[in-house]
């Protein structure tokens, strides 16, 4: 059975022919008891030789008397029914992936992502001006005059209560510091690998060769050539720049060269569905933990010929 398989216009035909030979064995069955006239006279005043027969009116007319007939033709109408159903063979449709789908014909300068700066220090507090007073402004000091202290037998010494002075609220806590984002690389040593190839036999590398030829089937699938790129005769690469976070999702989306009619938001949009298949990439690893990595793919937009 492995070795059969029809595709879908095949068995469209074969359940078409089982069909028309149902219709046609119902329509010959009738045709051919219509035939079967004066049965009236033929049986007046005779009695049915047993209860069985007594049943229907004219034992020539009849039709459970083709029962096993039907079961036959109904059992290999089934059995044909689900052998194409197993057999059927759904075909997709080839994937047109350009040559070099990978490659880029120029080395271009990538910015690398910006992480947040802690803010400058405050400017120094600007130095003190001394300013010259004129010598007619300086008055004299004044004489101090001291008063008697002492303390004779019949002076009333009152006894002197210290009020203690309530402490100062204590100063807020400073502020707590920034949070400090996580380092995106561009090269670790095992890079992110597109989803799917993770079950597959072999070592890294045989994955990650895996792993592009799944991602280009993907992108290429998917990618909609924009009408206008189609009309205008539009072609090119495009390369977008995104970060495979530690989980395996594709985040900050970026067009580094777009060659314009709709075509860097096209493959934009192909890259965003990452996010919707069933499994997310497998993320980059440096040292042995998973890292955040910034992947540059080209993508090429080019019309078949």
């Amino acid at each position: 059975m492995n070795d059969i398989s029809f595709t879908g216009m095949g068995t469209f035909l074969v359940v078409l022919l089982l069909v028309a030979l149902v219709v046609g064995l119902i329509l010959f069955f009738r045709y051919s008891y219509s035939k079967k006239s004066k049965l009236t006279d033929r049986f007046a005043g005779k009695e049915w030789g047993s209860p069985l027969t007594a049943r229907n009116k004219y034992p020539d007319v009849n039709p459970l008397k083709e029962s096993i007939n039907m079961w036959l033709v109904g059992s290999a109408s089934a059995l044909l029914l689900t052998i194409f159903s197993f057999a059927w063979t759904s075909y997709d449709a080839p994937v047109f992936i350009p040559d070099g789908a990978l490659e880029m014909d120029e080395e271009i300068e990538i910015e690398p992502p910006r992480t947040a700066e802690p803010p400058p220090p405050p400017p120094p507090p600007p130095p003190p001006i001394i300013e010259e007073i004129p010598e007619e402004e300086i008055e004299e000091e004044e004489v101090i005059e001291f008063e008697d202290m002492d303390v004779e037998e019949d002076d009333v010494v009152e006894e002197v209560v210290e009020v203690e002075e309530e402490a100062p609220p204590p100063p807020p806590p400073p502020p707590p510091p920034p949070p400090q984002e996580e380092e995106i690389f561009k090269v670790v040593e095992q890079m992110p690998r597109f989803p799917g190839c993770e079950d597959e036999a072999g070592d890294d590398k045989a994955k990650e060769e895996c792993a592009k030829g799944k991602m280009l089937q993907y992108i290429y699938k998917n990618l909609k050539y924009p009408a206008i790129a189609r009309e205008n005769g539009v072609e090119g690469m495009c390369v977008l720049q995104f970060v495979v976070d530690k989980d395996g999702g594709v985040k900050d989306v970026n067009i580094v060269r777009d060659i314009g009619a709709g075509c860097g938001d096209a493959a934009k949009k192909v890259v965003d569905g990452m996010n919707n298949l069933p499994s997310k990439w497998t993320p980059g690893k440096q040292r042995g933990r998973p890292v955040k990595v910034l992947y540059t793919l080209p993508v090429k937009f080019k019309l078949e010929g």
